[in-house]
């Protein structure tokens, strides 16, 4: 028995150790310096609620019904309960089992069957004894009839770990549910960063809206201005063709932006388990793009690995995989199970508090795998395998983060320098357009002019309500790519905690 106990506290298998996610050496060093942009990114604790940098409270209110609302969260949430009710069933081998039996029979036993292979001189002897057993014939007579039989007991067994198979399988399902919760906390995070870029969007797309709706007044006061020097004699019919002409144009360019308008209202009802234009009340209203801060606060590279839920999402799938490997080692040695039974059993109810009524056994029994096939050694090989897929793409998930980081840093500045040069480009195509209207009002140029200045104003106003747009839609993939919000706690609804296991 000490052997015994001894052997239960040994595991098989590797022991898992987190890995080292430390951020490349000199990554931010060997980053090419900024070019001086008004919103620039600064070594500063991550708020946690970073959509409130935008200082928008109707963007804040979408947000904070996602944790509780979101569908793809609520599934998630869901995964992590059966993690734990999996664990559950994986740790019920650590205790014994007991069970109770109770039964009643009426049976009758051939004359036929095997009792007929006793001798009638056995079964004079049974007769004389049996008291309400066999009948007159006994048990091996021609006269075998029906009987009672009641019994009532306990089974009782426990498989020892002696090789630390069952506490391998916790292990391995404890870091399933870590998994599981990680798994929850990067769909929160997507579903967060989700609802603010529809937002972006759906503001910008309302900013060209209102762009072409300005552009077409230009366009219908150009028409006009043509008409009425056509009728004075002092231009033809061709400038005012080509003023009509500019004025479906533009009108042409508002049915496509009314339907990304409506697509993307639609798209954030969906993000909040709402059904097709909820949300169109709230959100028709023209607002203007939730503009960046000046001053962008991204942590520190070292803090990464801790707050990216992919990245801790994919270290509980390597511990997952190297406790399995623990199990599949175990099972190359024997185990040891310890069982045992009490009952009663009796031929008449009124003996079934008899103590001559009792029956017993217990003792220990050993299995030992001698052959298996190869089965044993191939489970192993493919846990072994396992792991090491779950090592590399912990190592890919890493680096995949600085990637992301790196280039959304290098899109926010790249978008914000674009956005000033676009502002430059309108105020100058305003500019000529205002020249050429007057040139053309004053006979000294003709129409096309015009028509010139006026496209090139209108596609630039639009590149820089896109540019503006994207400003602020890399702002939120860069809080994305940095895997800040999921640790909101919304205790009210229970969603998500910040506190880890």
């Amino acid at each position: 028995m000490p052997c015994l106990l001894a052997a239960a506290g040994c595991t098989v298998g590797p022991d898992f150790t987190s890995p080292d996610a430390k951020a490349p050496s000199g990554w931010f060093a060997s980053r090419p310096p900024p070019i001086p942009v008004r919103s620039e990114p600064v070594a500063e604790p991550i708020d946690p609620n970073w959509w409130k940098l935008f200082d928008d409270p109707q963007l804040t209110a979408l947000e904070d019904r996602v944790a509780a609302e979101n569908l793809d969260v609520r599934l998630a949430t869901i995964r992590i309960a059966e993690s734990r009710a999996q664990r559950g069933v994986v740790a019920a081998a650590q205790f014994p089992t007991l069970g109770g039996n109770a039964s009643y029979e009426r049976e009758k036993a051939s004359t036929n069957g095997v009792f007929g292979l006793l001798g009638s001189s056995a079964a004079g002897s049974e007769a004389s004894g049996a008291g309400g057993g066999f009948g007159a014939g006994g048990v091996g007579g021609t006269n075998l009839v029906p009987f009672d039989l009641y019994q009532y007991g306990l089974d009782a067994s426990w498989e020892l770990d002696l090789w630390g198979r069952v506490r391998r399988s916790v292990e391995s399902a404890d870091a399933s549910i870590v998994a599981s919760q990680e798994t929850q906390r990067d769909t929160l995070l997507s579903s967060l960063a989700e609802v603010a870029r529809d937002y972006v969007d759906l503001r910008g797309a309302q900013l060209r809206e209102r762009i072409a709706e300005d552009n077409l007044k230009s366009s219908q006061d150009a028409l006009k201005l043509t008409q009425e020097r056509a009728t004075g004699g002092l231009t033809t019919d061709l400038d005012v063709a080509n003023a009509a002409a500019q004025v479906r144009t533009t009108a042409a360019e508002i049915p496509p932006i009314q339907q990304d308008e409506a697509s993307l209202i639609n798209a954030l009802s969906l993000l909040l388990g709402e059904p097709p234009n909820a949300l169109r009340a709230a959100l028709e209203q023209p607002k203007p793009v939730p503009p960046v801060p000046p001053r962008v606060p991204i942590g520190v590279p070292s803090e990464l690995a801790r707050r990216r839920p992919d990245i801790r999402q994919a270290e509980a799938e390597l511990h997952e995989a190297t406790a399995d490997i623990g199990v599949a080692v175990a099972n190359f040695y024997p185990s040891v199970t310890l069982g045992g039974s009490v009952g009663i059993q009796a031929l008449q109810a009124k003996n079934l508090f008899s103590l001559n009524s009792r029956q017993y056994s217990f003792g220990p029994s050993i299995s030992i795998p001698i052959f298996e096939g190869g089965q044993l050694k191939s489970t192993l090989q493919l846990r072994e395998a396992s792991q090491q897929e779950a090592a590399v793409n912990y190592q890919r998930t890493v680096l995949k983060a600085w990637h992301d980081v790196d280039n959304a840093l290098t899109a926010y500045e790249a978008t914000q320098r674009r956005r000033d040069e676009l502002v430059q480009a309108v105020a100058q195509n305003q500019r000529a357009l205002s020249l050429a209207t007057s040139r053309y009002q004053d006979g000294v140029s003709d129409f096309l002019e015009v028509l010139d200045a006026q496209t090139r104003l209108l596609s630039t106003q639009q590149q820089l309500a896109i540019a503006t747009t994207n400003v602020s839609e890399n702002l939120v993939a860069l809080y994305k790519a940095l895997g800040g919000g999921w640790e909101t706690a919304y205790p009210d609804k229970g969603q998500v905690r910040a506190d880890t296991e």
